[in-house]
């Protein structure tokens, strides 16, 4: 009889009791355990880990065969709709089989993620960006653009294929995050070029938030006194924008209820409540910022990537701006915003379209989307990582004295209940579909920063 690895058994609980399914939008969601895979007898038992990831891609599949994990937990279902067969020929439906045949079960949490408390600051303008100045950042961007020895051709293109991606590994030791392809100001000297004038397109690496978590905490936090913002500074990640975080759409009273039930707190209060979990976070700060200085805010907390989208009203100039609402949803997010009360002054989310991005700028408001699954992948290794790996370690301690009082245990049961270890990483791989290709000698400049 084919049996489940019983760590898969403790990751799935553990991913229930964090992200409850019952709170997942299951009007159009496919949310929970999609592949249950046995525990296959003849290759070599699984290591007790778990790989996240936003999107289960082929590369992503191989990553979790060749590192051995036991789950993959996906954000984004990888089954959405029914299917009427399983072949090969579907790229997704192979990934499936491959993993199935490895003894790799899938998980996807989806919108249960984006409903509990404390979540979408996965997309917010984070509380506690980088440490460092403007002219800091300046510097060691600019330090950090490499010199070519051999020459380019003006239609060379470097892809992510050629290079390895960007890693929290690539922090250097001031815990900057190292970019090697931003363009240096044009007021920067710029030293004797080793390749030919010319249009030379680079293509972006992924970019990865920063671990706050790893800055030092033996500083105490501080407020800077004025009320504005206006720019990174050596207290930066310290410095919070005070302000009220409210629901956009609450979750079903019904929904709240079977999750809190199944929770059992010895707490009197209820941990899901209408004012904290739903879809959606409309952020009102105590005074309105400057645009710039948010924009600068979401580089840093999301790994200062290539850049992003940004979408301004046409008879206003970006330094002008002041923002005293944001409208926050991960992914494509701009149906549950437009549900706000007010509609807020910047809508916040992964991706737009054309007609929708337009009708907000012709209405005075602002936009900024980071493409889909940039909103989403911070999270991961931000909050999620952590999170499961505690989760597990507790029900993987149950979990195995219960398995080892059943009879008729296999070898490779007794083999993964003898192993008391957990790890839970991070997908290498995953990567959102888009990138943004860099046009390191055009003679077009786009509008500095502060």
């Amino acid at each position: 009889m084919a049996r489940v690895s019983p760590f898969s058994h403790a990751v799935v609980a553990s991913m229930r009791h964090l992200y409850p399914e019952v709170l997942a939008d299951k009007s159009f969601d496919n949310t929970g355990l999609l592949l249950e895979a046995p525990i296959p007898t003849h290759l070599p038992r699984k290591s007790n880990s778990v790989l996240l990831t936003i999107d289960l891609t082929k590369a992503v599949a191989d990553e979790a065969i060749e590192e051995n994990h036991s789950l993959v937990v996906a954000y984004h279902p990888i089954i959405f709709r029914g299917l009427k067969s399983i072949t090969l020929d579907d790229s997704q439906q192979q990934s499936l089989l491959r993993l199935a045949s490895h003894g790799v079960s899938v998980y996807c949490p989806h919108t249960a993620v984006d409903i509990v408390p404390n979540v979408t600051g996965k997309i917010e303008p984070s509380p506690e960006p980088m440490a460092v100045s403007s002219a800091e950042a300046k510097q060691q961007l600019e330090d950090t653009i490499p010199e070519q020895s051999e020459p380019v051709s003006e239609t060379d293109v470097t892809t992510s294929e050629d290079e390895e991606p960007i890693t929290p590994s690539d922090v250097k030791p001031n815990g900057h995050m190292s970019d090697p392809f931003v363009e240096k100001d044009p007021t920067t000297p710029k030293p004797k070029p080793k390749r030919p004038n010319g249009v030379h397109r680079t293509y972006s690496k992924p970019s990865y938030p920063l671990h706050i978590r790893d800055q030092e905490e033996d500083s105490p936090p501080h407020r800077i006194p004025s009320p504005i913002q206006s720019s990174p500074n050596t207290t930066f990640h310290h410095s919070v924008i005070p302000h009220v975080r409210t629901v956009i759409t609450s979750s079903p009273s019904s929904a709240l209820e079977t999750a809190n039930a199944a929770r059992s707190t010895s707490q009197g209060e209820p941990y899901y409540t209408s004012s904290n979990s739903g879809s959606g976070r409309l952020i009102t700060f105590e005074h309105p910022q400057p645009l710039s200085a948010l924009i600068t805010r979401i580089a840093y907390a999301t790994g200062t990537p290539k850049g992003f989208p940004v979408a301004i009203p046409q008879d206003r100039s970006l330094e002008s701006i002041r923002i005293k609402t944001v409208g926050t949803c991960p992914g494509s997010g701009s149906s549950v915003i437009r549900n706000a009360k007010t509609p807020p002054d910047l809508v916040f989310t992964g991706e737009m379209s054309h007609h929708e991005a337009l009708a907000a700028i012709e209405q005075g408001r602002c936009v900024i989307s980071l493409f889909h699954s940039n909103s989403e992948r911070g999270y991961l290794d931000g909050v999620m990582r952590e999170l499961l790996e505690e989760e597990v370690q507790k029900r993987w301690k149950d979990e195995r004295e219960r398995t080892k009082a059943e009879d008729n245990q296999g070898e490779m049961t007794k083999e993964i209940t003898g192993d008391d270890s957990v790890s839970v990483v991070v997908s290498r791989r995953d990567r959102d579909p888009f990138g943004i290709v860099v046009l390191q000698e055009s003679g077009v400049r786009g509008e500095a920063v502060s």
